[in-house]
């Protein structure tokens, strides 16, 4: 028999907002995802310590084993987490990160809140910072694995409902179309699509050229550029339940004049946690798209 492939390693952190409450984003993200952790994915679970310690207290994953306590995040937790993201050894590294950041929770900008969300998108490992951005990503990981689809939430794959923002850097303009023009089907179902600035007009050129001139000629919406608020008018958008997806290609290797305008954005999608979804890099914005589709074909299958 050929060898397993290892587990994957997935770190957990939460803050306090998202521990404590019957209801809180822990709560529902790791009762909605029981199966498909436990049945199906089977991950090795790197969880910070009072994150795990509301799990035990809330009766989360009963039974399951294959979990590793990290330290409080007050004694280096969250920064041994940014560590096991960059470790060369396959046997410790992290193959995906979850954190459901409370905006409000001064920790969440801690250094160690930042660096392990940059490391993360430097080393293309998905960074899962919204309660329902967790709960999809568990879901196609899972079907990708052959597990049959939760009808619960065959709404997140109702494109004609959905609309998805496309941002990019600079550098990262070249990946965006890239990425648009080989899931350019799937990005055509959506209700609304919108970008920022040049990505605006690049993506409607890319229309143009696969639907024709007219078909294509306002394919996205285009806001303005980040650095003159186009990422608040995409921000207004999350606030107010209208654009689900974010699509957003982060440099993180330049210094960013408008950094306050990106922190924006991020803070925007985890106010509504339950709501929002947002990925950051090119290799994981490549799987994530090519999965959706997958899993929204299954729906009317």
């Amino acid at each position: 028999m050929p060898a397993q492939p290892p587990a994957m390693r997935i770190g957990l952190a939460a803050n306090r907002a998202h521990q404590d409450d019957g209801q809180s984003g822990l709560v529902k993200l790791l009762s909605g995802a029981d199966a498909a952790i436990t049945t199906h994915i089977k991950p090795h679970l790197i969880i910070v310590g009072r994150t795990l310690d509301a799990i035990r207290s809330h009766g989360l994953l009963p039974g399951y084993e294959a979990i590793e306590r990290f330290p409080y995040g007050r004694e280096g937790g969250l920064m041994m987490l940014v560590s096991r993201v960059v470790d060369p050894d396959p046997a410790r590294a992290l193959d995906a990160v979850i954190y459901l950041i409370d905006p409000v929770d001064p920790s969440s900008t801690f250094p160690e809140a930042l660096a392990l969300k940059r490391q993360c998108i430097i080393h293309s490992k998905p960074f899962l910072c919204t309660q329902i951005g967790a709960r999809e990503w568990f879901e196609l990981e899972a079907i990708d694995r052959g597990a049959p689809p939760d009808a619960s939430l065959d709404y997140l794959f109702d494109f004609s409902q959905e609309s998805i923002a496309l941002v990019a850097h600079d550098a990262l303009k070249t990946n965006m179309l890239e990425l648009a023009e080989k899931h350019f089907a799937v990005l055509d179902q959506f209700k609304m699509r919108c970008a920022t600035g040049t990505t605006g007009g690049l993506l409607n050129k890319l229309a143009q050229k696969i639907k024709g001139e007219q078909a294509g000629r306002n394919w996205v919406t285009p806001f303005r550029s980040g650095p003159l608020g186009g990422d608040a008018q995409i921000a207004e958008l999350i606030l107010n339940r209208q654009c689900r997806r974010i699509l957003f290609l982060e440099d993180p290797h330049v210094a960013r004049q408008h950094e306050a305008d990106i922190q924006l954005l991020d803070r925007a999608a985890r106010t509504v946690t339950d709501y929002a979804i947002c990925r950051s890099d090119v290799g994981g914005g490549d799987r994530w798209l090519g999965l959706m589709g997958a899993r929204a074909r299954m729906i009317n299958a």
